[in-house]
Order: C-alpha cells, then structure tokens, then sequence
C-alpha cells in the first residue's frame, strides 16, 4: 500500500558527500531530462554519454562538459568514473543494455517499460540482487507533491473501505497522423499507450491501493498506419494507442482505467477514489506539463468537493522550465539513498517487473477477450 517516499534534504556531512560518476545511455529523453536533473544533483555527476554514433556523443559531451563519449556499453562499464549509469533509450533495447550495466556491477536508473516482456524484467531483478547493486525505475509519479498528499491523505483512511477507483489518463501526444512512424508504432519494440502511460498506472495503482487479483483489457489502435519520413509511404501501426482496463483489486475494489494518446481532452489526468467515508479526487488540467499542475480536492458524504491545500514541506524546491526535471531529481535522491545505506528502495525493479507483469497481462487479456487472474509478486518471483 501505498508510502510516501522521503523529501528531506541530504545530509550535508562530508560522510555523505562521495560522488557517484553516472554515464547517461540515450540522448532523446536522456538528453532533455537526466542529463540535466543529473548535472543538477550534488551527488551524481555526469561522466560519460552514449550513443550509437559517435560523432553525435562527442557533441553532446562536448556540449554539456561531459568527459567522456562512448558509442558501446562494454566502453561506458570498462571507465573507473563510472559507478552507475542511467538508461533511457527506447524500451526494446533496455534488457540487453540493462544486463550488461548490471554485470559489470554498476548500480541502474532504468526507464519505463523496464523491458519487453516480464521474464527479461524478472532475469534483471535477480540479477541487480546477486551483484548486490542498487537498481531504481523511473517510476516518478510517487514523487509529484499532488500525488504524496493524495498517497497521505489514503494512508490516513480519508475515504474508509474504498468502493470505486476511477482513472482517466487522457492525451493528445499522438493524436496528430501525421507524426512519423517509429518504434512507438511498433508492439515488438515495446511502443504503445500500454508501456508509455499503462506502465506508470501500474506502478502507482500499486504504490497506491495495492496489487491487482485479476484485470480485463481492451486495447485499440484509432490511428492505423503513418508516414515513413525515410520512405515517404505509410506503415501499418500495430502498437496500441487507447487502452479501456478493468481491474479487481486484491481487497475486492473494483477499478476502472481509460488511457489514450490520441484524444483532446479537457482533463488530462485524472484518480477519483469513492469510499464509505469520503472521496477523494486528484487531477491535472496542464496540458503541456504531466508533472506539474496536480491538484488535491476531498469530501465526505453530502458535503462539497473542496480543494486541499498541498502542504510546503512536499513542494518541489526548485522548478524547472521542463517540469519532469524536478520529478526526475527526487527519483535520483531515492536512488542515492539506496546506494549510500546498500539497502533495495522503492521504486526498485521489483515495482518494474510488477508494473512489466500487469502490461503482459493486458496484452493475453486483449488477445484473448476475457478476464485474466493475476498472481502476486511474491509468487511469481517464487520469493516470499
């Protein structure tokens, strides 16, 4: 269930103040938002870079005084400077990136989806365990001040026995047509609604109301084919883009999701939880930002919605002009934090192979057009 995770500032003694040398692998969302929340960091210095081209990472290097540019993993795990590294590449090639950081035992700040399929997610648990690194998901909604207020006020019983959960995630990131095909477009590259916004739902439905007992799935695709800007011809899209789920909740709670990527909708995303005691209802209208304009409303029985207020102590301190950033650090102190006591935390790739888990079930659950049970993670990873 849910806990909200530690914003208190690191401890300034110099015990606490070793470096840790982080190489960034993948320079498009890498380059916008771990580079720089790295960089903004005072533990995590940014040593290295990768990618494919060589030329392309030595100007990025360059650009952003960064010592050294690789275009092979074996590069950026061979250099001492190194002590753990970030990936944020497409999702097809986070297993085969993310085993090699991790035999080289170097701890892992991983992108969502962690992997393609949970079996990949599970092979990568057990090993960041053996190696007896540190490996942390960008699971950063568990961050946003809207969303730890939201997480207290449930701990604290506001709502009492919950009776409905209602979750609206709605966008317009790829409603436009003719936005090019790529590898979102593409389900064996791990593209689609369902990894990109379903495997951040999972997390925090998790982190929230606790694991799921069965789900039913229904994905679709309102937007079939687009153009090859190489080729100039259209190519099927075989990724889903809108996402109706169905979930059963371990306590018995029913809970209902809408995801799309392709609808101009007024509210961008929205949790309403209804229980015997009160509701409460957490949204954002920002259609720019994901991470910044969550707002907290609460109510008991015939009485009226009103907002509450988010308390200063769980504010970002800083705010950047790209909102994600200020998410971004909290992750990378909860991530120090476990490298500094050598100590698993939350969000781990235990939450990753969960999160993995509920995505391959949707995906049997669509096929098939039925309701699938979900076993718990202490099950699947025969741990207990």
């Amino acid at each position: 269930m849910s806990s909200t995770p530690q914003v208190t500032p690191f401890d300034p003694s110099p015990a606490n103040q070793q470096p840790i040398g982080v190489a960034v692998v993948g320079t498009g969302f890498g380059q916008k938002v771990h580079i720089p929340g790295f960089q903004a960091h005072p533990r995590t210095p940014v040593v290295a870079v990768y990618h494919r081209n060589i030329e392309k990472a030595q100007a990025i290097a360059q650009s952003q005084n960064i010592p050294y540019a690789c275009d092979a993993i074996t590069d950026i795990v061979s250099l001492k400077e190194v002590q753990a590294v970030s990936i944020a590449t497409p999702p097809f090639l986070h297993y085969e990136m993310a085993k090699e950081v991790l035999q080289a035992g170097k701890h892992l700040l991983l992108e969502k989806p962690v992997t393609l399929n949970v079996d990949e997610a599970k092979e990568l648990y057990f090993l960041a365990k053996s190696k007896g690194v540190i490996a942390t998901v960008d699971f950063e909604f568990r961050f946003v001040p809207g969303w730890q207020l939201f997480s207290e006020l449930l701990s604290q019983g506001y709502v009492g026995n919950k009776r409905l959960i209602r979750i609206d995630w709605l966008g317009s990131s790829r409603a436009d047509a003719s936005r090019p095909w790529n590898w979102y477009s593409q389900k064996d590259k791990g593209g689609g609604a369902l990894g990109s916004l379903g495997s951040h739902t999972f997390d925090y439905i998790n982190w929230l109301f606790g694991p799921v007992r069965r789900l039913s799935a229904h994905l679709t695709t309102a937007i079939p084919q687009r153009p090859d800007t190489n080729t100039g011809e259209f190519k099927p899209v075989n990724s889903d883009d809108t996402c109706m789920l169905m979930l059963e909740l371990a306590n018995g709670t029913p809970c209902q999701v809408s995801i799309s990527a392709v609808v101009h909708a007024p509210r961008t995303h929205w949790l309403e939880v209804y229980g015997d005691r009160g509701t409460l209802v957490l949204g954002s209208e920002n259609q720019k930002d994901y991470i910044h304009g969550f707002r907290v409303w609460a109510s008991q029985p015939g009485k009226q919605l009103t907002e509450i207020e988010i308390p200063n102590r769980l504010i970002f301190p800083k705010n950047y002009a790209d909102g994600r950033i200020s998410a971004f650090l909290r992750v990378v102190d909860q991530w120090v934090r476990g490298i500094d006591q050598g100590e698993e935390i939350a969000p781990s790739l235990r939450e990753g192979v969960y999160s993995q888990l509920l995505m391959d079930l949707s995906h049997e659950s669509n096929m098939k057009s039925s309701w699938v049970d979900v076993p718990s993670l202490e099950e699947f990873l025969g741990v207990w």
